[in-house]
């Protein structure tokens, strides 16, 4: 069977750099139509609705006031500190999942990805356990070090490093296997040690990975409520973060709640037009 097309038509088609492509039109069936359109409302609505019930009049002297910078300063640093905590640590763990074989991988996979899923009062009533002034590794940090984690800063930075860390595996891992890794094999028959290679070879390449995997990490231990407030309390100046402070002015002060949910729903938008790139595309 010949092509209907001409040459005129088959010289447009190089000029367009290509043959066109038809579009095919296909109906949306309501029973789908109608669950989607709900689904996308109920996600929707409720943002729309804080934007609408914000006090934009008040909103600079909510901002300005001294609760809310102190806590969003303390938040910053804390997310910041418990993000530098994931890279450290999550960044070899990723490796060590994706590029070693070794007995019961798939439940240490599995125990990296709990906090996902754990609720985050759990996780903190976990880490009180551990790390706890009477926890199985808090007693020796006590005693030996004169330690103490629960209801300090620092406890804040661990307990959103908790939460926040396989975001940052999960992530690291996932480029970690869609990279070839005979570019490290090529290193080290050539002299290069295992680290070395991971250094000048690896971490080149999933770069994008383990920036993707940070901010995603910094975001949600931004976030960060249920673990912070068992594990560090709730102490203004000293473990009071941007979601506590949200939780308490509810109670009080319903438009300050209001001003600092916003704050977090803008750092939200940033992250994710950030990502934009790597998880969206345009049709």
């Amino acid at each position: 069977m010949t092509s209907t097309d001409g040459p005129a038509e088959a010289a447009a088609d190089t000029l367009r750099g290509g043959p066109r492509r038809r579009r095919v039109r296909t109906g949306v069936p309501l029973p789908l139509l109608l669950p989607a359109l709900l689904g996308l409302a109920f996600l929707v609505v409720p943002l729309i609705a804080l934007l609408v019930r914000t006090p934009w009049r008040a909103l600079p002297e909510q901002l300005a006031s001294a609760e809310v910078w102190q806590a969003l300063q303390l938040s910053l640093l804390c997310a910041t500190a418990a993000t530098a905590v994931s890279l450290v640590l999550g960044v070899p763990l990723a490796w060590l999942l994706a590029r070693v074989e070794f007995p019961g991988r798939g439940l240490v996979r599995a125990l990296v990805t709990l906090p996902l899923v754990l609720p985050p009062v759990v996780g903190g009533v976990a880490l009180l356990m551990a790390l706890g002034r009477n926890g199985i590794v808090g007693q020796w940090l006590d005693s030996w070090f004169g330690i103490t984690l629960p209801f300090t800063t620092a406890g804040v930075v661990v307990a959103e490093a908790f939460v926040a860390m396989p975001f940052l595996v999960i992530s690291v891992e996932g480029t970690l296997r869609a990279a070839d890794p005979r570019y490290e094999e090529a290193a080290t028959t050539l002299g290069a040690s295992r680290f070395t290679a991971f250094r000048r070879v690896t971490l080149p390449l999933i770069a994008p990975g383990i920036a993707a995997g940070a901010v995603l990490a910094w975001a949600r231990a931004l976030g960060e409520f249920g673990a912070t407030i068992t594990f560090a309390g709730n102490f203004p100046g000293r473990t009071q973060t941007m979601p506590l402070a949200v939780y308490l002015a509810l109670q009080s002060d319903p438009a300050a709640a209001i001003a600092l949910s916003l704050v977090l729903l803008a750092v939200s938008i940033a992250v994710l037009a950030g990502l934009r790139d790597r998880w969206m595309t345009a049709s």
